[in-house]
């Protein structure tokens, strides 16, 4: 496994055909970009011309959603093999992966919770060391937004995903917005939560927006929606994160209802200030 140059301590944007004439046109000082991996898999055409266009330009995060990390039989041995020549053709500095399964039969269209076992504890690190093995890098596992949570659960997810870390190497994609979500549906203190990660481990942040209803009780139910900006509540922990680890790279996650790429552009360059405030304090201290 090789450690990689890393992505700049700023802030990026995930890409989006949408925004390509206007990225090209106004050349963003930006951090980097981040995609999804399933949208690449193909041998050419014009997502292939588009990125090539981006990574000329850009640092790069490579971000999966397909291999069922989770899923208790073998990893689906055509999507690595597929991963893994994209990851070859575009060598990213970034590559994540999240704690979730999709996958019963074929591919479903969700990220869904796990049992936080032993049992799954040794298939997600067997799955992590697989993936890491075939793409002869490390990658970085991303804490999930959940709805539900499995009663013969065992192990705190901030332990479990610890565990995993210790285990093969990998490092923490940390989703603040996953944390707010996951902490107003389950009901714990997200600043607790994030407290007891190994933050000594995050190679990357995410930020996102959600969509807040209430569940059939009457009680409060965020969604991790990625179509809108991001909430007060997730800036302010966010904020709190970058002043306990210091500047790390931080994507702003919209998948839809985009706005035009100035809308996320502003996003991005309040997620700068943040760091920027931060990067500033700490060479005072020093």
């Amino acid at each position: 496994m090789t450690i990689l140059p890393a992505l700049p301590r700023r802030a990026g944007v995930g890409f989006k055909p949408e925004h390509f004439d206007a990225i090209v046109a106004s050349h963003p000082d930006l951090g980097f970009f981040e995609i999804h991996a399933e949208n690449y898999m193909g041998a050419g055409g014009p997502p292939h011309r588009r990125l090539a266009a981006i990574r000329a330009d850009h640092a790069l995060s490579i971000h999966g959603v397909g291999l069922s990390i989770g899923h208790p039989g073998p990893l689906d041995a055509g999507h690595l093999d597929r991963l893994a020549a994209l990851v070859d053709r575009y060598e990213p500095e970034s590559f994540s992966e999240h704690l979730a399964w999709s996958s019963h039969g074929g591919h479903l269209a969700d990220l869904l919770p796990l049992p936080l076992t032993e049992a799954t504890l040794a298939i997600v690190i067997d799955h992590v060391d697989a993936v890491q093995s075939r793409l002869k890098r490390r990658m970085l596992l991303e804490n999930p937004s959940t709805y539900v949570r499995f009663s013969e659960s065992t192990i705190p997810e901030t332990e479990f995903l610890g565990a995993v870390i210790a285990a093969t190497g990998c490092g923490l994609l940390l989703d603040v917005a996953n944390v707010m979500v996951s902490a107003v549906n389950h009901g714990f203190d997200p600043r607790a939560y994030v407290a007891a990660l190994p933050l000594a481990h995050v190679g990357e942040i995410h930020l996102a927006g959600r969509f807040e209803t209430v569940d059939a009780a009457g009680l409060p139910l965020f969604v991790d929606a990625h179509d809108r900006p991001v909430p007060d509540d997730v800036w302010a922990l966010y904020a709190e994160v970058i002043a306990r680890i210091g500047p790390t790279p931080t994507l702003i996650e919209w998948d839809a209802d985009l706005p035009p790429f100035k809308g996320l552009l502003a996003e991005a360059r309040r997620a700068e200030a943040i760091l920027a405030s931060h990067r500033e304090a700490r060479h005072v201290a020093a």
